[in-house]
Formats: C-alpha cells, structure tokens, sequence
C-alpha cells in the first residue's frame, strides 16, 4: 500500500514540501480502509518521504537518506559477539566513500574554507565538542562537492557509526591523533594535492581501525572514538 501511495505523489507530480493528499482521499482513490491508509502512511514516513506536521498534514518530506541510519545501527547492534565487527565495517564504508570523494576537493575550497576548517580541527581536540565539531567537519568538505548525495551518504554512515559505537561502549575521549589526523587533511587540500588528501584521509581511518583493535582487545569492549 505504501508503494501505491508513492505512485500517487508521481502521478500527481508533487514534490519536496507540497501538501499530500488527505486521508479520506486516499481512501477514495485506493479503495481501502482508513487503518490501511494510516499505516501506509507511518511507513513512509518512517522511509523519510513524508513528513507529518500535526495541525498542519501530511506533506512530501525534503529529500534525505536519514532514514537509512537506524537500520544501520540496529543491523552494528544485533551482530552479538561480532558487533565491533560491524562498526568497522560502517567505518570501512566512510573511507571508501571520502577517500574517493576528497580528491574532488583540491581547488575548491577557498582560504575562508580552510580557515574554518582549522578552527574545527582545534575543536576536536576539545572534549566537549570533539563529536560535533568532528561532523562539521567532514559536513563542510563535502558541501563543496557538485553532487550533493555523497555528502548525505557520509552524514548517515558518520551518525551511524557513532551511534552504534555510543550503545556498544562508554565513550571515550577521540585518540589523542585526531586533531593532526584532520589537520593533514587541511593541509593536504591547500597544498591542491589530491593524492596527499587521500593519504591523509587513509591516515585518519587507520586511527579509528587502530582504536576498535584497541577495544577488542578490551573484555568490556571499551569504546571506540573516531
């Protein structure tokens, strides 16, 4: 039902924050009950392509993969004894997904991109903003990019990977290499050298790989800081 529901949005043509159909409409137009519609309805929001605003409707939801994150988390948090494992492996996707995309980088980012750049690297050295300042970051490189699903890619798997690692261990603070890790990358960037930006990002994840090894190590499972 859900699916039939998405071909109403195609065949009416509606896009991102236009207002959905009413219930009783799509009763109409399916010729089912009102539970139907209803479920049909949490389901896609719940996909992230409707969003629901009380008073207001149901309208089209903005275009995001967000909806893809607790499905990664829960497949990291239901592997068991193997659960460090598979946050290596969400990691494994970050790399492979920002090693390729940061060669795109060299000589698209001005001194004002590199300054602010700078300034979230000290941050992470910070242990009350490390995270956020962390996911900035790698927001801001790759907001310079011409397509704009590599960013929404890496923001899933950068929230899934964290939040799988904050229900599987007790944060702790970033490795204490993080700061030169991002930093590199930076530098690498106003250097306009492509190959010494993905070196640099390489470096970055071999520090998070070497913290999981770390943790495995651990019979608690300690946490993992990337």
């Amino acid at each position: 039902m859900a699916q039939q529901i998405v071909e109403i949005i195609r065949e009416l043509r509606l896009t991102s924050g236009d207002s959905m159909p009413t219930e009783l409409e799509l009763i109409e137009r399916l010729n089912v009950s009102r539970n139907t519609v209803r479920e049909a309805i949490r389901e896609l929001r719940a996909w992230g392509i409707v969003d629901i605003r009380h008073g207001h409707g149901t309208f089209v939801a903005s275009p995001s993969l967000q909806a893809l994150a607790p499905s990664l988390v829960f497949r990291t948090l239901v592997a068991g004894p193997k659960g460090l494992d598979a946050l290596e492996n969400l990691a494994k996707v970050r790399e492979m997904l920002e090693t390729s995309a940061i060669a795109e980088l060299t000589d698209r980012l001005d001194a004002t991109d590199l300054d602010h750049l700078l300034e979230l690297c000290e941050q992470i050295g910070d242990a009350d903003g490390s995270a956020e300042a962390d996911r900035e970051f790698h927001r801001v490189l790759y907001s310079h990019l011409a397509n704009p699903l590599v960013g929404q890619l890496v923001d899933v798997f950068w929230d899934a990977y964290h939040d799988a690692h904050d229900q599987l261990a007790e944060v702790s603070p970033y490795g204490s290499g993080s700061v030169e890790a991002h930093r590199r990358i930076v530098l690498a960037l106003a250097n306009g050298s492509a190959d010494d930006a993905r070196d640099a990002m390489r470096v970055h994840f071999q520090g998070i790989y070497e913290r999981i090894e770390l943790a495995r190590a651990r019979p608690t499972h300690e946490a993992v800081a990337s």
